[in-house]
């Protein structure tokens, strides 16, 4: 998939070696982590706050309740910022000036829309609930209208997004590598354990396999 030609918002000026503006490099990032943290501005000062996400196609949908302050504030057509972020491992280098991470992490412009569509809410609340947990929505009972109407959804386009990663070994000073000091990278991954059973759970109610099997890679969202 080509790359679209980044904004002035979303070019990487500083390492701009790290950017990658292909969008299914953008779009793998965006589906494998668990959340974001969307910022806005409200009443001149600004404000972050985590949610939950998916994406569908070209359109990032954010969730929360309609209690939210941050999400009310945009919700009828403000600006936000959304970073997701992905940490792969700790870099230590022979110095402590060139320690650093490997990681994968995308940034995202855009102008919110509320969802109002019943289809569009209805679809966006399923792919919210299949990008946290892939097959969960054949099982649990979906949302009630009740409860749709307790709940913001946004929708931003995915026009202005880049990403930005780094990966590799340290990077030393050409003077140091010769220092009897360990360097090297220290992988991080987050790792499911094993399910716990509600104990509230019927008798011979099985432990689904997306629960037993569960893993943040390779949940792409169409």
């Amino acid at each position: 998939m080509e790359a679209k030609a980044p904004s002035a918002r979303t070019t990487v000026k500083r390492l701009a070696d790290r950017a990658v503006y292909e969008r299914r490099t953008i779009e793998a990032i965006l589906d494998e982590a668990l959340y974001c943290h969307v910022a806005v501005v409200d009443d001149g000062s600004p404000r972050v706050i985590p949610t939950i996400h998916a994406r569908i196609s070209d359109t990032l949908y954010i969730h929360g309740s309609n209690a939210s302050r941050t999400l009310r504030t945009v919700k009828d057509g403000g600006e936000v910022c959304v970073v997701v972020t992905l940490l792969d491992g700790l870099i230590l280098a022979r110095s402590v000036f060139n320690h650093s991470m490997n990681y994968r992490s995308v940034m995202v412009y855009g102008t919110a829309r509320e969802v109002t569509d019943p289809a569009e809410k209805w679809e966006a609340q399923r792919a919210l609930v299949e990008h946290i947990v892939p097959g969960r929505t054949a099982d649990a009972r979906m949302p009630s209208e009740k409860e749709l109407r307790q709940t913001t959804i946004l929708a931003i386009p995915l026009d202005e997004a880049s990403a930005k990663v780094r990966s590799g070994p340290s990077k030393d000073a050409e003077e140091d590598y010769a220092l009897p000091v360990w360097a090297g990278e220290i992988p991080l991954r987050l790792v499911a354990q094993p399910p716990i059973d509600d104990p509230k759970l019927p008798p011979g109610v099985a432990t689904p396999d997306y629960a037993r099997h569960y893993s943040r890679r390779g949940t792409p969202q169409s």
